[in-house]
């Protein structure tokens, strides 16, 4: 690299990181509240198996159920997994939901109304669900739940961090940043590694967000968007822009543009979990993810 490169990358990376600290302080705060909050009863192996809602999980679920796998590692399930007749069965210990749809008024909906009222009425073990610290339209997640009192809400920080490496991974160490790239499977690493696993096991994290993308005569960006639980085989449709108003429609320059954030979130959260001595290994038959080291269940 030359002395002007270099001298840019300075700049920049000191300027980026003044703001990161900068909107910390205005925007959210400098609590761990992860860490403050702790593990619930940590298995043993010390090890998290985090459930996506790719598509690939229907055919590992039933292995899973069958194998006990909660009684191997911990489970973190995330955004509608708790609408499946699994998840009284598997009862994770961990919940996340990131996506602004569960929290902004934009983003309100039916469908996020009954994934509320599922953890409500069928958590009756302990659980702790995760939540973004910024809420700007103050949703209240205790009364989300209906005030149960198995489910602890915990919030982490989703403020980006982008600058000096070295300072980014100390921001993590203390809670502070995020693994919010675009999914929220790296929250769960981030969060696992905050607790202290040592070992993250990922599952239905298929990533397949290329398949199925086509124009249509509109010219709207559509994607075929397929999760695990569908019933019937997904088709094209329209894709926008999370919890806004109006909604804003992709093209297909933003849309890849997050997909390489999102991809370059997982090197983030490889590197990361790396210098904590931690193993991301991904589970998911025919993952797009490159990061991780890949080992099919058996």
């Amino acid at each position: 690299m030359r002395l002007s490169e270099k001298i840019i990358s300075a700049l920049r990376n000191s300027f980026e990181t003044a703001l990161f600290f900068a909107t910390m302080a205005v925007k959210e705060n400098f609590r761990n509240y992860v860490a403050e909050s702790g593990a619930n009863d940590m298995n043993p192996s010390r090890r998290m198996a985090i459930l996506g809602n790719g598509p690939s999980l229907s055919a590992d679920l039933p292995r899973l159920i069958d194998s006990k796998y909660w009684e191997q590692a911990d489970m973190l399930a995330v955004n509608f997994f708790a609408m499946g007749e699994e998840f009284s069965i598997i009862k994770p210990k961990y919940y996340i939901v990131s996506d602004p749809v569960f929290f902004r008024k934009a983003g309100h909906s039916e469908r996020i109304d009954n994934l509320y009222a599922a953890l409500r009425d069928k958590v009756t073990w302990p659980m702790t669900l995760y939540v973004q610290y910024y809420n700007p339209d103050n949703f209240d997640y205790v009364a989300a739940v209906g005030h149960n009192p198995n489910i602890r809400i915990v919030k982490f920080h989703s403020t980006l961090y982008r600058g000096f490496r070295n300072i980014e991974f100390w921001c993590y160490r203390r809670g502070l940043g995020a693994g919010n790239f675009g999914t929220v499977v790296q929250n769960g690493e981030f969060i696992a590694i905050l607790l202290g696993y040592k070992t993250i096991e990922l599952f239905g994290v298929d990533h397949t967000m290329l398949e199925g993308l086509m124009v249509n005569d509109r010219n709207q960006l559509c994607r075929r968007q397929t999760y695990y639980y569908d019933k019937e085989p997904a088709v094209p449709k329209p894709i926008y822009v999370n919890a806004t108003t109006p909604p804003q429609p992709y093209t297909m320059h933003t849309f890849l543009a997050e997909m390489a954030e999102l991809f370059r979130g997982h090197e983030v959260m490889r590197d990361y979990a790396a210098e904590q001595g931690v193993r991301i290994i991904n589970r998911t038959q025919g993952s797009m993810i490159d990061a991780y080291e890949r080992e099919p269940l058996q």
